[in-house]
């Protein structure tokens, strides 16, 4: 399936963010859940989410640019 590079980098920006929305709150709630502190909670809960998010379109994109050795190597172990 051919895409053309803007709407490959609109999808990975879309997925990246509702993403990072989804860290976020998880984030949040597991901090809170550990603290039981509302200030410790958003710190701890803003910054991680924040850092794996960029981590997460570098990864996407290595994933993206690698995708036809990804399909080889399945064919490859495909049972038949």
């Amino acid at each position: 399936m051919s895409h053309s590079h803007a709407n490959c980098f609109k999808i990975t920006c879309m997925k990246t963010g509702s993403y990072a929305v989804m860290h976020f709150m998880v984030a949040i709630a597991v901090a809170y859940l550990l603290t039981w502190d509302w200030r410790a909670s958003l710190a701890i809960g803003m910054i991680e989410p924040l850092v794996q998010t960029v981590a997460f379109y570098f990864h996407d994109k290595a994933w993206s640019r690698n995708d036809g050795g990804l399909a080889k190597a399945a064919e490859a172990f495909e049972l038949r």
